[in-house]
Order: C-alpha cells, then sequence, then structure tokens
C-alpha cells in the first residue's frame, strides 16, 4: 500500500518546464507570457536553466528571420533532441517563428520533437504539457529581464510590404492590442516594481489603424505615462513611412516619455528603397529624420541597415556610407542580407557576394563607431539620469534614457568606489568615455 501511495504522488507531480528563448524582444515576450500561463496552472517553470532534469518538458521558442538565428535556432533544437534520446530530458517541444515558418520540413527531419507549434498556438501548447489557458491572466508575465525593464509588446503582425522581410509570413498581419488591455498590463507590471516599459512591434507606428481606426500611438504614450510608477517609456521600431509626428508630441509634453526613438530605415539609395518596397524615397528620409530632431532636440535617433541587398552596386553603398557619416546617428547597427523564400526579394539574384556584404556591414560600423566616440566624448563633464541594470564584474552598469538595453551604450561605475541598487536611479557624472561606454561617478 505504501508503494502504491508513492507512485501515485510521483505520477501526479508535474514535470518542470524550462523554456529556451532565442531571437529579439518580441519573442522574449512571449516567452514570458507563456511561463506566467504554466506557473498560473501550478508548472515549476525555469528560464533557460543551466541544469536539465530527465523529467523536464523544454519548449525551445525559435527564430526564424535571417540565415544565422535560424541555425542557431536549428542548433538548439538538435542539441536538446540529442538529450532527450539520452534519457536526459523528458520533452521537446518547439514554437515560435522557425516552427511557424518551416513545421512540414522540421518535423520530417527531426523526429525526436514530441510537438511543433507556431507563432500563435499558446493555447494548442499549453493544452499539450497539461495546461489550461487562463484567460483571467491577462498581463501576468513571468519575467526573465531584471524586474525593473519589461519589453511592452502592443501589437502582433505587420502590414507593411517589405521585399526583404519573412515576419508577415511567421506572425501574420498587424493586430493591435486594446489600450484598456495594455494600461491594465503596464499597472500590473508597475505594482511588481517595473519601471521601464520598453514598446515593441513588428511597427509601432502602426498601432490602433486597425481596432480604432486611426493612428492611436500618441495616446497610448499618454495613458501609459499617466501609469503611477512608470519612470521610462521608451520606443523601439517605429516604421518610417507614414510616421506619426503626434507622438512627438507627447514625447516633449511627457517627462517620462525616453527622448529615444528606434526607427529602422534599413538604406538611403533610392534605387534600393524602391526595390525594398519601403514606400519612401532618400530626400523624405533626410526630411523626417531632420523634422523629428527639429520637434525634439536632443533626442537619440537609432537606426540599422542592411547591406548587400540584390542590385546593390559599390554607388549605392557608398552613398549610403556618406548619409551615415553626414546623419550622425546616435546608435546605429547593420545586418547582411539574408536571402528568405516567399518573401518578395526571392525573385531576385542575390548577387552581392556574402565577404561584400560583410565588408560594407563592417565599414558602415566602422564609421558609426568613430561618431559614436565623439558623441560620447561630449559627453564628459555632464550628469545623467541612469537606471542601474546589474552589477558586472568591478562596475555597476546601467543606462541613460538615450540607451536600450543589450543594443546601446552603457554606463559604468567603479563598484570599489561606489554602491548603487540595480533597478534604482541614480545621478551620473560622466568623467570618461570609450566608442561605445562611458564611465562616472554617483553625484547627489
Amino acid at each position: 500500500m505504501r508503494t502504491k501511495s508513492v507512485d501515485k504522488l510521483k505520477t501526479n507531480t508535474k514535470p518542470r518546464v524550462n523554456v529556451v528563448t532565442l531571437g529579439c524582444s518580441k519573442n522574449v515576450y512571449d516567452s514570458e507570457v507563456l511561463m506566467g500561463q504554466l506557473k498560473g496552472n501550478a508548472f515549476d517553470v525555469v528560464h533557460e536553466a543551466e541544469k536539465v532534469g530527465k523529467n523536464d518538458i523544454v519548449v525551445i521558442n525559435t527564430c526564424g528571420f535571417i540565415d544565422n538565428a535560424k541555425q542557431e535556432s536549428i542548433d538548439t533544437i538538435l542539441q536538446y533532441s540529442a538529450l532527450k534520446e539520452q534519457g536526459k530530458v523528458g520533452k521537446v517541444i518547439v514554437t515560435g517563428c522557425l516552427s511557424e515558418r518551416y513545421k512540414p520540413e522540421l518535423e520530417a527531419e527531426i523526429t525526436s520533437v514530441d510537438a511543433w507549434f507556431g507563432t500563435n498556438d499558446l493555447q494548442n501548447l499549453l493544452q499539450t504539457v497539461g495546461a489550461d489557458y487562463k484567460h483571467e491572466l491577462i498581463g501576468e508575465r513571468l519575467l526573465t529581464t531584471p524586474s525593473h525593464f519589461a519589453y511592452f509588446k502592443i501589437a502582433e503582425g505587420c502590414n507593411r510590404p517589405c521585399s526583404f522581410c519573412a515576419i508577415p509570413l511567421m506572425r501574420g498581419k498587424h493586430v493591435s492590442k486594446p489600450m484598456d488591455e495594455l494600461v491594465t498590463e503596464a499597472r500590473k507590471l508597475a505594482a511588481n516594481g517595473t519601471k521601464e516599459l520598453i514598446l515593441i512591434a513588428q511597427d509601432l507606428t502602426y498601432y490602433g489603424l486597425d481596432i480604432y481606426g486611426k493612428r492611436n500611438l500618441d495616446e497610448l504614450l499618454r495613458r501609459l505615462s499617466d501609469v503611477n510608477g512608470i519612470e521610462w517609456i521608451r520606443l523601439q521600431y517605429a516604421y518610417p513611412s507614414g510616421f506619426p509626428m503626434e507622438i512627438l508630441d507627447a514625447m516633449n509634453e511627457r517627462a517620462n516619455i525616453c527622448k529615444y526613438l528606434d526607427m529602422p530605415l534599413q538604406h538611403i539609395s533610392d534605387n534600393m528603397l524602391k526595390s525594398m518596397r519601403r514606400g519612401i524615397t532618400k530626400q523624405k528620409t533626410i526630411d523626417l529624420v531632420n523634422q523629428i530632431r527639429d520637434k525634439v532636440p536632443g533626442i537619440a535617433m537609432r537606426t540599422t541597415l542592411i547591406t548587400g541587398y540584390p542590385g546593390e552596386t559599390e554607388q549605392d553603398f557608398n552613398e549610403m556610407a556618406q548619409w551615415v557619416e553626414e546623419t550622425r546617428f546616435d546608435r546605429l547597427g547593420c545586418f547582411t542580407y539574408s536571402h528568405e523564400e516567399k518573401t518578395h526579394a526571392y525573385s531576385l539574384e542575390d548577387d552581392v557576394a556574402e565577404e561584400v556584404k560583410q565588408e560594407r556591414a563592417d565599414a558602415i560600423m566602422e564609421i558609426q563607431q568613430g561618431i559614436s566616440f565623439e558623441k560620447n566624448q561630449g559627453k564628459i563633464g555632464k550628469t545623467f539620469k541612469v537606471l542601474i541594470d546589474k552589477k558586472d564584474g568591478e562596475y555597476f552598469a546601467g543606462r541613460t534614457e538615450f540607451d536600450s538595453p543589450e543594443v546601446d551604450n552603457e554606463v559604468l561605475i567603479d563598484a570599489n568606489l561606489h554602491y548603487a541598487t540595480p533597478g534604482s536611479f541614480v545621478n551620473v557624472q560622466i568623467d570618461s568615455a570609450e566608442d561605445f561606454d562611458l564611465y562616472g561617478q554617483i553625484v547627489k
């Protein structure tokens, strides 16, 4: 009788779920929502545990955006599949963009995976592990970031026709989240200590068109700005064509809306912009950047660019390099073009050699490195409000309102001379600077 009761107890114990997240901040958000649902179903859930158990269910949230990201996702699936075959984990479940896009091919090739789900299959995934989707958990998440900042997804999918981008294939059409729902989520985050909301979507500037009949990001910003406890709101992934200038009014009106804008522009040559189907010209792009800077003095602008798009000539590239020199973005990232099946650009010849793509990307980043160094030198002697993220070795690492986590500059404070609590705001006077980092001391 004793043995039976022990066996029964073991049978009723839910396995631990280890969620592994690959790719962008949108995937981070999705994993956090999944983990919140699992916790609400009384599962023991962890994020990217260093050690896995033989009964663990591993859920891999994949990225399928460009070649390197796809390869990382496949390698991770194979890694956990091998552990399953060795009896070192219980089940392997795959979800996310790669699975959405290539499920039939993956299913045929990697047979040891227990289940495959796409980007909008949360309810089915939960059911597979023995959990119910709990509607009352709207806004409940298990943050994988430090609790003082959170990625805040305001919409899913994209209606833009960009020729190089496979996101609409993986995420579908644009769907805005209702404003009341987002405000409720922000209040819950603030109540748990979140001070910074980083607004994300495939296209922030399209927000509201589908459910309110107009671009409504400015109203959402004001309502989120009113949430008690939210000290910074940051905008990532704005689209240049049809940019709603009224969001800049909200930025000027509200002290807790960061003077920061991430707007991927991709290229500047008219030939490339037309082929990329960006809906904007070189001159309109230049005018837009100038208008934004005029309307919000001191705004930090971040962009991303693509080198090696089909048909990109040396002249096209030189035009972009010169524009980067002249425009002097505060932050900039650069990708090499990835030839993606079923995109409009896939019908074009991928005619720029990989080494040329990389040389061009490196050249752009070298220009930006010099710009960043000069801009950082100009901050020496100035004092900034800094949000402390973590202690990193001998330093406390934080960010100004002009910096997003993971991708932008850090402010480093000598931990032997100063003490700061992660999640707190301090005033830091900058006393030295490098290409992408600032060094300073806490002042009253």
